[in-house]
């Protein structure tokens, strides 16, 4: 079974920067689209930052200048470096990734279980 551990959250003020590092195992192919998601309180899930399955980036527009995603695929890990943290970037960021398990690419979705980010004012 694939896993998804996410790490490096925390509290921080607002101006700050933090680093959000995911790494998955388990049975591993091949992952396709890898990236970051965010769930505030009250509010759906939503994509923060993502690798596409053709090899581009996505951005929230919130994000954009201040969030940069990066990918080691020989560690199968991503990470998101935020800065200019603001307070409403305050939520459970997700690891997500599109995995295949069998060597016969079929996909399947996986999440990790989140890491909280707060920033404070």
């Amino acid at each position: 079974q694939v896993q998804l551990v996410e790490s490096g959250g925390g509290l921080v003020q607002a101006g700050g920067s933090l680093r959000l590092s995911c790494a998955a195992s388990g049975t591993i192919f091949r992952i396709n689209a890898m990236g970051w998601y965010r769930q505030a309180p009250g509010k759906q899930r939503e994509l923060v930052a993502h690798f596409t399955s053709g090899g581009s980036i996505n951005y929230a527009d919130s994000v954009k200048g201040r969030f940069t995603i990066s990918r080691d695929n020989g560690k199968n890990a991503v990470y998101l470096q935020m800065n200019s943290l603001k307070p409403e970037d305050t939520a459970v960021y997700y690891c997500n990734a599109e995995v295949d398990e069998s060597g016969s690419y079929s996909f399947y979705n996986f999440w990790g279980q989140g890491t909280q980010v707060t920033v404070s004012s």
